[in-house]
C-alpha cells in the first residue's frame, strides 16, 4: 500500500496541472501558459511537482521556480477586490456608469483587473486609481488629480522659491547646498506574534540613511538591540541589521533612533554649460546600458524616446523633454508590488500610469537610451505632514555632475502663480529636473542590489528597499506579517 501511495500522489498532483486539453507535463512553458491564463492554483501545483520530481533542476532553477510560485501569491494579495465593491465605489461619483465604460477602462489599464482562478479580481486600489488615471473618469472626481497631495503642492509652492532664491545668491559650484534641515528619526519594525516559531532567530534589515553630498552628520542615538550591523556605503541598499529570537505569543520589536542634517540641493547651470560626454568612460558605459529586469530598450521605449528627442543635441534639454512627457502623460497612481512586474517601464507605457518609482524607472530607461547616464536613488520623503516612501532618479551631465531628477514630483507652481506665469518662473517650475529639497531620507543608490549581511530568501521588495526585509531560517516574511513606522521630529531649519 505504501508503494502504491508513493506512485499515486505525483499522478494526482500532475492531474491537477493538466488543462482539459493539452498539458501533459509541468514543464516551464506549460507553467507559463497556465499563469497567462490566470490558472494560478494549477500553476502553483505544477511548480511544486516540478521542483519535487525533476532531478535535472539546478539549485538556482529550483530557487527561481519557488519564487515564481511565491509571486503568484503576491499577485493574489494585490488583486483582492471584486466587481461588486469596485462598481459600487465608482457609482458614488458616476451613478450612470455603463458596462461599455467599465470595459473600456479595463482594456486601457485605467481600471486594473486580472482573471485569477476563473474569477475577475481587481487591484485593491483600482477603484480609486481610476479617477487619477482616466481623464474621462476624472471629470466626476476632479480632486483626484494624479499628483502628490494638495497639501504637499502648497508646501512646495512656498518652499521651493525660497530655496532657488537662496541658491541663486550662493557662490560656488553649480551644485548649491542651502537651507539645511536637522531631523530626528525613530524607525520601528514589528514582527507580529507567532509569525516565526518560538525560539527561532528573526533576521531584520531596516532602511538607514547614507552619507551623501546633501545628507550629513548622521548620528545613531539608540538601537533596540546592543548588537547590530550597519552596512558599508559600498552596498546599494543602506541598512541596519538586527537579530532577535521569536517568543511565542509575543511581537518582536526592532527599532533605532538617529539624527541627521539634510540640505536642499539645486544645480545652477545653463544648458550650454553641459559638455560633450566622454563616451568611452566607465561611468558613461555603465549608466547608459540596459540592465535586467527593469532597464530594457524595448521597441516602445526606443520609438517614444526617438520621437521626443529627435533633433535635440543638448543632454539636459533632452532630459527635460523626457521629464515633461512623462509628467504630462503618465499620472501618479498607487502601485502594485514591484516584485510582481516583469518590466516596470513597459508596464507604465502599457497602462499609462505609475507611482514614483515606476515613473523614475521609465525616466532612467528613456534617458539611458537617449545617451544620458541615469541611475536610481530612493528612500523616504519627510515633508511636514507628508511622510512616505519615495523614489527618484539622478542624471549625469558632463561638466556638471550627478543631478537629482524627481520625476513624480513634476512641476512646482509658485504660490499665487499658474499657467504661463508659473512656467516663466523656470528655475522654480522645473526645480525637480535639477534639484532635490531637504526633506529626504536617502537610503538607496541603486535598485535590486545586494544586502549586507546577505539575505537567504527572495526579498519581499525585489527592486527597492524602504520598508525593511524580514526572514528566519525557514522562509521570508512577506509584507503584512510585520509592520513598520517612521516617526520624524524636526529639530532645526523648518
Amino acid at each position: 500500500m505504501k508503494h502504491l501511495l508513493q506512485l499515486l500522489v505525483p499522478l494526482l498532483i500532475l492531474a491537477g496541472c493538466r488543462s482539459r486539453e493539452e498539458i501533459p507535463t509541468p514543464d516551464r512553458e506549460a507553467i507559463n501558459t497556465l499563469i497567462q491564463q490566470g490558472e494560478y492554483a494549477r500553476a502553483s501545483r505544477c511548480i511544486k511537482l516540478k521542483i519535487a520530481a525533476d532531478e535535472d533542476l539546478t539549485p538556482l532553477e529550483k530557487y527561481e521556480l519557488a519564487f515564481q510560485a511565491d509571486v503568484l501569491e503576491r499577485i493574489k494579495q494585490d488583486f483582492t477586490k471584486n466587481d461588486t465593491s469596485v462598481i459600487a465605489y465608482i457609482k458614488k461619483f458616476h451613478p450612470e456608469v455603463t458596462d461599455e465604460e467599465l470595459a473600456a477602462w479595463e482594456r486601457s489599464g485605467a481600471l486594473e483587473c486580472k482573471l485569477i482562478n476563473g474569477e475577475k479580481k481587481y487591484f485593491y486600489n483600482a477603484h480609486r486609481n481610476l479617477f487619477r488615471i482616466s481623464r474621462q473618469a476624472r471629470q466626476y472626481l476632479p480632486e483626484a488629480n494624479g499628483r502628490q497631495s494638495d497639501c504637499l503642492d502648497i508646501f512646495l509652492g512656498k518652499y521651493i522659491p525660497q530655496v532657488v532664491e537662496k541658491a541663486e545668491h550662493t557662490p560656488g559650484n553649480p551644485g548649491k547646498l542651502v537651507m539645511p534641515v536637522k531631523m530626528k528619526i525613530t524607525y520601528t519594525l514589528t514582527v507580529k506574534p507567532n509569525e516565526v516559531p518560538d525560539g527561532e532567530m528573526i533576521r531584520v534589515w531596516m532602511p538607514y540613511p547614507r552619507e551623501t553630498v546633501k545628507q550629513k552628520n548622521i548620528q545613531l542615538l539608540a538601537a533596540s538591540r546592543k548588537e547590530y550591523i550597519i552596512s558599508p556605503d559600498s552596498y546599494p541598499h543602506k541598512s541596519i541589521y538586527m537579530e532577535q529570537r521569536a517568543v511565542k505569543d509575543s511581537a518582536a520589536v526592532f527599532s533605532y533612533t538617529l539624527a541627521f542634517t539634510s540640505y536642499n540641493l539645486w544645480f545652477d547651470f545653463k544648458p550650454s554649460d553641459v559638455k560633450p560626454y566622454q563616451t568611452e568612460s566607465g561611468l558613461y558605459k555603465k549608466y547608459t546600458a540596459e540592465r535586467a529586469a527593469h532597464v530594457r530598450f524595448t521597441p516602445d521605449i526606443k520609438r517614444l524616446t526617438d520621437s521626443l528627442t529627435a533633433g535635440e543635441p543638448n543632454p539636459y534639454l533632452k532630459a527635460v523633454k523626457i521629464f515633461d512627457y512623462i509628467a504630462q502623460n503618465y499620472p501618479w497612481a498607487s502601485a502594485r508590488e514591484y516584485s510582481t512586474l516583469a518590466n516596470i517601464p513597459q508596464y507604465v507605457l502599457d497602462n499609462k500610469h505609475g507611482d514614483c518609482g515606476q515613473q523614475s524607472l521609465l525616466f532612467i530607461t528613456m534617458a539611458r537610451y537617449a545617451g544620458i547616464p541615469a541611475k536610481w536613488q530612493s528612500g523616504w520623503m519627510l515633508h511636514p505632514g507628508e511622510v512616505n516612501l519615495h523614489d527618484w532618479a539622478e542624471a549625469y551631465f558632463e561638466g556638471i555632475g550627478w543631478v537629482p531628477v524627481d520625476q513624480s514630483f513634476g512641476y512646482v507652481y509658485r504660490e499665487g502663480l499658474s499657467g504661463q506665469a508659473a512656467r516663466e518662473q523656470e528655475n522654480v517650475y522645473r526645480f525637480f529636473t535639477r534639484g532635490l529639497d531637504a526633506y529626504r531620507y536617502i537610503v538607496n543608490e541603486d535598485f535590486s542590489g545586494d544586502f549586507f549581511p546577505a539575505k537567504i530568501y527572495p526579498r519581499s521588495e525585489t527592486v527597492d528597499f524602504q520598508r525593511g526585509e524580514v526572514e528566519w531560517r525557514g522562509e521570508n516574511l512577506y509584507f503584512g506579517r510585520w509592520r513598520y513606522k517612521m516617526k520624524v521630529e524636526y529639530l532645526q531649519g523648518t
